[in-house]
């Protein structure tokens, strides 16, 4: 069954749990930093769903695989950002944890997606009966 709806995808839903799970987190960051690393992480973290709902909105495998790398570059992104977060006392141990557990989880499932479809563009054509 083709996917019809970038909604559908499993790696979007959870990448938009990480979004907000981002958001509540960094409600609590100093005042100082709400133009400095707050917004950095939360744009890096809106970007991961944006960018798979972007590439699975376009016509070719190749631009799906395409926005899909940028999607998982905001994730690395965002893991440097919230380690950096966590070392500057921003956020304690069980919220990185939390929180780069979900980035962990959201990184397997583009991974595995960028596999399937890789395999897919590669597969030889079904002969139609």
């Amino acid at each position: 069954m083709a996917i019809r709806d970038y909604r559908q995808l499993m790696v979007w839903q959870k990448a938009m749990d990480l979004v907000e799970t981002v958001y509540r987190t960094t409600r609590t960051f100093p005042k100082e930093e709400l133009y400095g690393l707050t917004i950095q992480i939360r744009r890096a973290a809106v970007s991961v769903p944006s960018n798979i709902a972007e590439g699975q909105g376009r016509h070719t495998t190749r631009d799906f695989l395409h926005f899909l790398a940028i999607a998982h570059g905001s994730l690395k992104e965002l893991e440097t950002q919230i380690l950096i977060a966590h070392r500057l006392n921003y956020m304690d141990q069980q919220e990185q944890a939390q929180l780069t557990s979900l980035t962990h989880e959201v990184g397997r499932l583009i991974s595995g997606l960028v596999r399937s479809l890789m395999k897919r563009a590669t597969a030889p054509p079904r002969p139609n009966h």
